[in-house]
């Protein structure tokens, strides 16, 4: 039974330990950027992982003291930090954030791409439907961001620089003729039901 239960002494420990763990984690986080759920990218997910295991392995580690858990929660907070403000570099972002993804190009749904992001054609189907696109053959360009949203360029936009600027990054090259900004929509609830005509 000694495995199960541990003296008021050893709860009271970790109990405090978790709450300082807690505190330290709030500060060095209010101190980084603000940022929604949305908007982390995959090093930004490491990190919060990362925390919340060491959160958890210094609260109920008897090994491991606070001081410990500390140090090693502000050198992950710090280095979160680092990476940051290097990805303000061209080539340092390039690694650590994803390129977009073209999940439909004129029209036609890219697979290789949808296996890419995990994504399969009932999600990109209903993605267009929160979107408002009747149907994929309105679509000329569907990009996947590296952050999770999307840019919708139907058939009736004409493609600006941005979007042609993440094209190119997706290794797609479109004439120069048409210089208007594609509209760019993050997903939002649609009251349309139904489904959407499947392309082939």
């Amino acid at each position: 039974m000694s495995e199960l239960t541990v003296g008021g002494a050893a709860l009271g420990w970790a109990a405090l330990k978790a709450v300082l763990m807690f505190v330290v984690a709030v500060g060095g986080l209010r101190l980084g950027e603000r940022r929604t759920l949305a908007q982390l990218g995959a090093f930004d997910f490491a990190v919060a992982v990362a925390v919340g295991a060491l959160i958890a392995r210094t609260a109920t580690s008897s090994t491991t003291s606070f001081a410990t858990g500390a140090v090693v929660l502000v050198t992950l907070l710090l280095a979160h930090r680092a990476v940051t403000e290097l990805r303000r570099h061209h080539w340092i972002g390039a690694l650590v954030d994803a390129p977009p993804r073209v999940l439909i190009a004129d029209g036609k749904p890219q697979e290789r791409e949808l296996a890419r992001v995990g994504l399969t054609r009932g999600d990109l189907y209903a993605l267009l439907r929160e979107n408002r696109v009747a149907a994929v053959d309105d679509v000329r360009f569907l990009l996947y961001e590296s952050r999770g949203a999307l840019t919708l360029v139907t058939t009736d936009d004409r493609i600006g620089p941005l979007v042609r600027d993440a094209l190119a990054a997706a290794q797609i090259t479109v004439p120069d003729a048409g210089d208007a900004v594609a509209r760019t929509d993050p997903p939002a609830r649609s009251d349309r039901g139904g489904s959407l005509p499947r392309a082939h």
